[in-house]
């Protein structure tokens, strides 16, 4: 199912993946691939690919959205040498490839583009049986993009933290699988703090770890007032 909101078309493929469209034929897609939730797409229009860190790298994901001229935007900290399943690093796909750290800001063509921190507190909820972090600092980061005048946020895999209560946000993709993310609690109360024109909840229900209940998150974040859909084909 598409999801318009103001200019710009939203499709939840699955996992981390959304396609985002602007009126004026932008497409963007936010870390595609994996779990194979890409295996019977091959639509190659993206303009602009964002990978938010290593578990969400997938070379093959890339070149199933991405044009011949896209720009692939990754995360500084991704290295395929360190993940066993790719043999390919970034800067060996066939596009322009643009590195990012987790506070940045700047223009891509018709595109305005930024980065925020993505990360699990130590000793937090989101932390493995030693209280270790899933994500740690410095190694992820969440992506906004405006296109047409509508900034959509992806968070990337985090925790919510302060700077995303700062954020002016019209279209808010938060994770709410939990185990390795903000849960669907945590993300409702982030969308009540941040007011977004819309919230559409994605990386979820994707493997046992990530299942949740969508419908009670929507129920939550409706009574707070704030426009929510779900996208579940």
């Amino acid at each position: 199912m598409t999801v318009r909101y103001g200019a710009v078309d939203v499709d939840w493929l699955g996992y981390a993946t959304a396609r985002l469209e602007g009126e004026t034929g932008a497409v963007v897609y936010t870390d595609p691939g994996r779990y194979g939730v890409l295996d019977d797409y091959d639509a190659r229009d993206g303009d602009l690919i964002l990978v938010s860190h290593d578990h969400h790298y997938d070379p093959e994901g890339i070149r199933r959205v991405a044009r011949e001229d896209a720009i692939v935007v990754v995360h500084e900290a991704i290295d395929a040498d360190e993940i066993d399943r790719v043999d390919e690093r970034p800067e060996e796909l066939p596009y322009e490839v643009e590195r990012v750290g987790a506070d940045e800001s700047f223009v891509l063509g018709p595109l305005d583009l930024y980065t925020t921190p993505a990360y699990n507190e130590p000793g937090g909820p989101y932390t493995d049986e030693d209280g270790t972090p899933y994500h740690h600092e410095g190694e992820g980061c969440g992506f906004g993009v405006t296109i047409d005048g509508v900034t959509a946020f992806w968070p990337g895999d985090t925790d919510v933290l302060p700077v995303h209560e700062e954020l002016a946000v019209d279209l808010f993709l938060p994770p709410i699988g939990g185990a390795f993310t903000m849960d669907r609690h945590d993300a409702a109360g982030l969308a009540e703090t941040m007011r977004p024109g819309l919230v559409l909840p994605i990386h979820y229900d994707t493997f046992e770890a990530l299942e949740t209940d969508a419908e009670a998150f929507v129920v939550d974040v409706a009574t707070r007032g704030v426009p929510v859909v779900l996208d579940e084909n």
